[in-house]
């Protein structure tokens, strides 16, 4: 299946490539600049095409992202620190992202005669991002199958979505994929922070999974302390 990966050269997006390229089904990799704070994570989705010998899409959608403010990624808003499950990680909503990116994708996708778009959404952003839920996928997908009809077949794949992100540690450690050239933090520093949500996540999944982190963070313990205010 000709796939088209919408990677933003995190972790998650990132292993799903490497999964994907494993099973032969690796078609292409797109990302977006939105003019996100933490813009450096579009080069590691450039390697990561790079490294895995597919073309690589870069759409840029800064125009967009300038009107869709008020977000800690995109605005002069402090990113805050903590574990994804504290409420004040919904300052990192930037309004209909995953939406506008998959729209953009299908259009890539169908124009390019691919079989399909994958996302590397999971179960630790439901609580946080309503884009990345398993009723958005499914609603989303509905919605693609009536825009492109009778143009083209191309279907929704969101293999984590019911996975934690242990999971997708796990699935992309058996796929071969380079950790260490991978992008989460929010803060778009030197280094990651390791005090901003995803990075609290980040290092969290490798503990769960029991996979070595090989991620330089400014603050390595923090993650620790967010776990344990979350689960008191």
């Amino acid at each position: 299946m000709n796939t088209l990966v919408v990677c933003s050269g995190g972790l998650d997006s990132v292993s799903l490539a490497y999964v994907l390229a494993e099973q032969g089904n690796l078609g292409a990799i797109v990302t977006f600049d939105y003019n996100q704070r933490h813009r450096r994570e579009i080069d590691f989705a450039r390697r990561a095409a790079e490294r895995l010998g597919k073309p690589f899409h870069l759409i840029d959608i800064q125009p967009i992202g300038a009107v869709l403010s008020g977000s800690a990624l995109t605005d002069a808003v402090d990113v805050p620190d903590g574990h994804y499950a504290e409420d004040t990680m919904k300052a990192t909503i930037v309004p209909n992202r995953n939406a506008i990116m998959l729209t953009i994708a299908f259009g890539l996708a169908a124009a390019q005669k691919m079989d399909a778009v994958a996302i590397a959404v999971h179960g630790g952003d439901h609580f946080i991002y309503p884009d990345c839920r398993p009723g958005f996928i499914d609603n989303f997908a509905a919605m693609q199958a009536r825009a492109l009809d009778g143009f083209a077949q191309v279907r929704l794949l969101a293999p984590f979505v019911e996975r934690s992100k242990a999971d997708i540690v796990r699935a992309g450690a058996e796929a071969g994929t380079p950790f260490a050239q991978t992008w989460s933090c929010y803060k778009g520093g030197d280094v990651h922070c390791g005090r901003c949500g995803t990075c609290v996540e980040r290092r969290e999944a490798f503990d769960i999974a029991g996979v070595s982190d090989p991620t330089v963070y400014a603050d390595a313990d923090f993650w620790r302390d967010a776990v344990s205010r979350r689960c008191a």
